[in-house]
């Protein structure tokens, strides 16, 4: 898959989202309609591999993070930004979502974990905060940040 194809099918994603509150209503729709074992997780997964293979996702690391923004919010993609992460056992830095966050926990490693979730879909509202963590193993996560934001913290 290519950028611009990875870009397409998020696009399509976004338009379904758009406009929807960041909320446990909307994690529990995104696990039925678009959650592990359905073709919309297969096709954004196997973009992230694709990409990580290619070198177009996760070309930066630090702290034993691999990580990347491929996308900066935009019209087409109904304002969300779009980062990718490859994690292994490790957490990351402490940050704040002030328009919330919508995460795609892609397990690498079977019994891998992001913040206690397998793989789906996990959205965190508005103001939330946490410490990335991955357990058991190695996973991709996609995230998808209203308007880009997210605050780091000391």
């Amino acid at each position: 898959m290519t950028p611009e194809e990875f870009r397409a099918e998020i696009a399509q994603l976004t338009a379904a989202i758009a406009g929807r509150p960041l909320d446990a209503a909307l994690d529990t729709w995104l696990n039925a309609e678009h959650g592990a074992g359905s073709p919309a997780y297969a096709r954004i997964r196997r973009g992230c591999e694709d990409g990580v293979a290619a070198g177009w996702l996760c070309n930066r690391e630090g702290g034993g993070i691999r990580y990347g923004r491929i996308f900066k919010p935009a019209d087409d993609l109904h304002g969300f930004s779009v980062d990718v992460v490859d994690m292994q056992d490790i957490a990351g830095p402490h940050h704040r979502h002030p328009n919330g966050e919508i995460d795609l926990v892609m397990p690498i490693d079977a019994d891998a974990r992001f913040d206690g979730r397998p793989a789906g879909w996990l959205v965190c509202p508005p103001g939330s905060a946490h410490r990335p963590t991955v357990s058991g193993g190695r996973a991709l996560v996609l995230y998808l940040l209203p308007a880009g934001a997210i605050e780091f913290t000391r």
